[in-house]
């Protein structure tokens, strides 16, 4: 069996009533059809969506088939044993033009009983944005369930809620069953659990693309609420040049920040999980054995579990996200 090496994917660009051009013009995601581009799938095991490699001699594959070939050497051999050949992250670019929908996503549980999948728990890295520019997250302390159930019958839902400006190199975290949405003027890294479950509680009365009002979900939202998932909630961490700072870390993903203008030797032997790495500015090289992979700002790429030493070297100063699972020690 050949060796494995760090993986790219071609992406997959979905046009959005609320979406613009910001991701193909300053991330390298050229869409010919459309100049409402939402969202950019970068990685993704999402039936119908699977992430196809672009890359290399497996090109052509998608992560499925990868994961059913290589097992734990791609994803490492916990998670495999945990989630077999699906992988266990979605990974987006985002930019929303418009205000996206007030929503909730349900927890493992709920998602296992209702949909036989997995809950969502996410996080955003903020990119770009307008001055101004809120993220929605959670409630405003002392919502009731009954104040919530009311705001949404008579409008008005988005009073309730706690509003943050959003400003680049911002992050967000979202529990599943935090209420939320991203704010109009904002491009951002969305990283989550593989789950396309999402519970639409308000859409701003916006008409879809057949000029109708897209549907709604209040009734299975309403058990996905936390009510108690109130107040602040944006970290905001400057990164220190050639250290790896923790942006989040919780059950589903650890996401760390980079920023870098000389060669970083990273090792992974204590942690049986791949990593991902998302180039958010300049450009970058990853060097492994005798080879190397070239990264450019838009561009996410994968890291097989297999391969525990890289060193990172930048072209100038380079900036990425670098995302893992944590797990017990490799044995």
């Amino acid at each position: 069996m050949s060796e494995l090496y760090p993986l790219k994917f071609e992406t997959v660009l979905k046009e959005k009533v609320w979406g613009g051009n910001a991701l193909s013009s300053g991330y390298n995601k050229k869409s010919i059809s459309s100049s409402k581009i939402g969202e950019s799938w970068e990685l993704s095991a999402i039936a119908d969506y699977q992430s196809v490699v672009s890359n290399g001699f497996l090109a052509g594959n998608n992560i499925e088939e990868l994961i059913e070939v290589y097992m734990g050497d791609i994803t490492g051999d916990s998670i495999y044993d945990k989630f077999g050949n699906e992988f266990p992250l979605l990974i987006k670019f985002i930019e929303a033009q418009e205000d996206l929908s007030i929503q909730v996503h349900p927890n493992d549980e709920l998602a296992k009983k209702r949909h036989s999948a997995y809950g969502k728990t996410e996080m955003w890295y903020i990119l770009e944005s307008k001055k101004g520019a809120e993220i929605y997250t959670g409630f405003k302390d002392g919502v009731t369930k009954e104040e919530y159930e009311n705001a949404v019958k008579s409008g008005g839902i988005e009073k309730l809620l706690n509003t943050e400006v959003a400003e680049p190199g911002d992050t967000f975290f979202t529990p599943a069953g935090r209420v939320h949405a991203i704010g109009a003027g904002i491009v951002l890294v969305e990283i989550q659990q593989t789950s396309d479950i999402t519970y639409r509680i308000f859409d701003w009365n916006r008409k879809g693309t057949g000029k109708e009002k897209r549907e709604l979900h209040t009734e299975l939202a309403l058990d996905a609420i936390d009510f108690n998932q109130t107040g602040k909630s944006k970290i905001r961490i400057e990164p220190v040049l050639n250290k790896t700072e923790t942006l989040v870390s919780c059950d589903y993903f650890t996401t760390n920040i980079i920023s870098f203008n000389k060669p970083l030797d990273k090792e992974y032997f204590t942690n049986d999980s791949f990593v991902v790495y998302i180039c958010i500015d300049g450009e970058f090289m990853i060097l492994w054995d005798d080879s190397s992979e070239k990264v450019t700002k838009g561009e996410t790429i994968l890291l097989p579990a297999m391969i525990r030493e890289v060193t990172l070297k930048p072209l100038n100063e380079a900036r990425l996200l670098e995302i893992y699972i944590n797990t017990e020690p490799a044995i």
